[in-house]
């Protein structure tokens, strides 16, 4: 009777191991969720896939409501809410804000909220000019939003390398948003003039505008460009990799709209420089 309790309780052992087991390979094949106001995003999944290129990822375009921008606290902390919750519906094992206005404005509410799921949050790269550039003049280009809000104040006044100009990029991410080249160059031929000539570094505060790089190069001339997203990447890895979470196989991108705009799904991964598949 002894030996059978003992065999009972050894198979029962054996199964809970190989469940523990399955448990963990299925968290791993989990996709990382990211989001943002619109395609932008998509310049911090592509550092992201530098680090970690066999994950799958489910990235939500939130046109509908783009620009985040100008709305207010409370309208971003609800609108980031109702898509953390349709991001653990499609069972994300992590969740990048690819999205500075949202970081700032949502992510200290999202982590309360939701302690049962990591956050990854962008934030303006302007720690790095500390580091690297830090006597050079220099122009951080973001959001209103972004601009105005505690978390970035915070930053500027630890990092004030006193010589930073600020710039309110006031409906440049929804321009970039909607691909207007010709409305592009207008805006930047505008509010950067001021700045020709003037300033060496350029914090790129909007994960909208790495897709414009080029072009605002060709009105400032040549700059020192910071952007928080190939360090946003390393730290996602980090986290991943201390929780046992990489996935090792190969990997997929799913892709999703607010609006269910395909010429949105196009662009994207045009710009991810993928075969139109998914």
């Amino acid at each position: 009777m002894n030996q059978l309790y003992q065999l009972i309780l050894y198979v029962k052992e054996i199964s809970n191991i190989i469940k523990n087991k399955e448990g963990k390979q299925m968290n791993k094949n989990r996709p990382i969720g990211i989001f943002d106001s619109g395609i932008g995003g998509v310049t911090v999944l592509r550092e992201i896939m530098k680090v970690l290129p066999n994950e799958n990822y489910f990235y939500y375009s939130d046109s509908k409501n783009n620009p985040y921008g100008d709305k207010t606290d409370e309208q971003i902390k609800q609108i980031c809410d109702n898509i953390v919750q349709y991001l653990l519906k499609k069972e994300c094992k992590i969740i990048v804000i690819a999205c500075n206005t949202a970081s700032n404005k949502a992510v200290k509410f999202l982590r309360e909220k939701y302690p049962q799921i990591k956050f990854v949050a962008i934030e303006p790269a302007y720690k790095m000019v500390h580091d690297y550039a830090y006597d050079k003049e220099t122009l951080v280009m973001a959001t209103q939003g972004t601009i105005e809000s505690e978390k970035f104040n915070l930053l500027l006044k630890k990092y004030d390398n006193n010589k930073t100009h600020l710039l309110s990029c006031i409906g440049l991410a929804d321009i970039i948003e909607q691909g207007k080249k010709e409305e592009i160059k207008e805006y930047l031929e505008e509010h950067l003039q001021n700045y020709k000539g003037k300033v060496e570094n350029v914090v790129l505060g909007c994960t909208h505008y790495p897709l414009i790089q080029k072009e605002i190069e060709e009105i400032l001339g040549k700059v020192q460009f910071f952007n928080g997203a190939p360090s946003l990447a390393k730290h996602l890895k980090d986290i991943l990799q201390e929780e046992n979470l990489l996935h090792k196989g190969e990997g997929k991108i799913e892709f999703e709209d607010s609006q269910n705009l395909e010429e949105k799904k196009e662009r994207f991964f045009k710009i991810l420089q993928f075969s139109y598949k998914y």
